[in-house]
């Protein structure tokens, strides 16, 4: 099970014909943090002309959007359309446009639109999120770098390491592949180090 959406809060910029386009992006998880993202934006921008928006979430396949006062169709759908298309979820956009004296038409501001969505997710970055599983594996030193070597020859991203009267690494790697590789440490230490599985989440790969 995987899915896409942004890597981090960003924003973007451009200039349409005198309006200025500000375009905000962030990764969230619930309509909550959904709608926070958007008044922190709507409060920090209260004098542009207006402050649309569009957000998916997974959870309860929620899809909202909002037009602020621009006509009709023109400014939060074609924004979620970019969000559809792209096949992304778990995120949400603001587009501030401050109006710059000329007037763009219906076509004019759906392009707007669609164009901050999309420049606000360039400037996230698109992240892939796959179903992982946290592990801790206990081992002596002499075992570091061949087990460190084999975590990432196998899709294992090191989140930790602890050193003391043994290394402690802390990974999380795919579910589909967890079984494999906690085989291979095991064959790898000749049984005397097996990885601890801890909790499953959603991680980057």
């Amino acid at each position: 099970m995987e899915y896409k959406t942004v890597k981090s809060e960003a924003t973007g910029e451009f200039i349409e014909k005198r309006s200025r386009f500000l375009c905000h992006v962030k990764p969230v998880s619930t309509n909550e943090e959904a709608v926070k993202f958007i008044n922190e934006k709507k409060s920090k921008y209260w004098d542009a002309t207006h402050n649309v928006y569009a957000y998916i979430l997974r959870e309860g396949g929620i899809m909202r959007y909002s037009d602020d006062g621009e006509p009709q169709g023109t400014a939060g759908q074609p924004a979620l359309e970019v969000l559809r298309r792209e096949e992304l979820y778990d995120l949400v956009v603001v587009i501030t446009r401050y109006f710059g004296g000329i007037m763009l038409g219906a076509g004019g501001l759906v392009r707007a639109y669609a164009r901050g969505a999309k420049e606000a997710v360039e400037a996230g970055g698109v992240a892939l999120m796959c179903l992982c599983r946290d592990f801790e594996l206990k081992i002596e030193y002499a075992q570091y770098e061949q087990t460190k070597k084999t975590l990432e020859a196998m899709g294992a991203v090191i989140a930790d390491t602890e050193y003391a009267d043994k290394v402690t690494i802390k990974y999380y790697v795919k579910k589909s592949e967890e079984d494999k590789l906690s085989h291979a440490l095991t064959e790898l230490t000749n049984g005397a180090a097996s990885p601890k599985a801890l909790k499953e989440r959603f991680m980057p790969i």
